[in-house]
């Protein structure tokens, strides 16, 4: 991925993907107790400020410096607690560290090669804390075919059972599967992988 085209891709005003956090990502986090998070391909920061808000501490990590731009000021009207409880880095998502004992991390619609894929998957496990929790979220292989939007190359998407095959024998899945997301244009599938680490 080249940085400069997502610089460019943000530098439009307002928000590419919503000021709001994803549903699936609220669905799946407010259960959640707050830890140490990341949110690794963070864009404008809608999913990181959403987790610093429930009390989390949460590092969002992006290619785009004008994204992370943007996510500062998407943070800005909230009380200062939550904006403390948040750290922007620009990095190249396929060799940027993640730390070590973090209680979540997301990877939302990050679609790579399969073997840069592998190796974020590889880093982002190496580190969870025992217990952290993997939500992984994109567009699914069938989506070309059978939805709407979405990347166009079928050589970066994946399924569901993909992901969890590619995933450390440390990880237990809770669930693999296939949703359905309702855009302006139609159904919209997605892969959704929820695993935690024992």
């Amino acid at each position: 991925m080249d940085a400069r085209e997502w610089d460019e891709r943000y530098t439009d005003a307002g928000y590419v993907w919503g000021a709001s956090a994803n549903e699936v990502v609220v669905e799946l986090t407010t259960p959640l107790p707050p830890g140490r998070a990341v949110d690794i391909g963070s864009g404008e920061g809608r999913n990181a400020v959403f987790l610093a808000t429930r009390g989390w501490l949460v590092e969002g990590i992006d290619f785009s410096q004008v994204a992370l731009d943007k996510a500062a000021e998407l943070a800005r009207p909230s009380p200062q607690s939550v904006i403390e409880r948040l750290t922007w880095t620009c990095a190249d998502l396929t060799t940027a560290d993640f730390g070590s004992g973090l209680d979540l991390a997301l990877i939302v619609y990050i679609h790579l090669p399969p073997e840069q894929r592998r190796g974020l998957l590889r880093r982002a496990q190496d580190a969870l804390a025992p217990g952290g929790a993997l939500l992984m979220l994109g567009h699914h292989g069938r989506n070309i075919a059978e939805g709407v939007g979405g990347p166009q190359d079928p050589s970066i998407l994946f399924s569901p059972q993909d992901i969890a095959a590619e995933l450390d024998p440390s990880m237990t899945v809770d669930f693999a599967r296939d949703l359905g997301r309702e855009t302006a244009g139609g159904t919209a599938i997605d892969a959704l992988v929820f695993a935690r680490k024992r």
